[in-house]
């Protein structure tokens, strides 16, 4: 069974085709950062070490785990490597 926040969004997506393509962009983004967490977490690592590894700031790492939406492509793969981690790109 569909929850209401889930027929209220699909609902906009038919009305609204640019809701649509920001939500999913939206989504997108949160779905990345959460993945990169997991991974750092899996590693028992914490945002201070992993900042520490890299050389960055542990804001850096934390916006990049809650908002990756302006992260580019090469910030991704040297925060997947020190995990431990390697990242696929998809064109569907």
């Amino acid at each position: 069974m569909m929850s209401d926040i889930k027929k209220y969004i699909e609902k906009r997506k038919q009305i609204d085709p640019e809701f649509g393509e920001e939500f999913e962009s939206g989504y997108a983004n949160f779905k990345i950062g959460v993945i990169l967490a997991q991974a750092r977490e899996e590693t028992g690592m914490t945002i201070e070490e992993l900042a520490s590894r890299l050389n960055w700031n542990k804001s850096t790492i934390s916006q990049i785990e809650n908002n990756s939406s302006d992260v580019s492509i090469s910030i991704l793969e040297r925060y997947a490597r020190e995990v431990g981690k390697k990242l696929y790109l998809e064109i569907r």
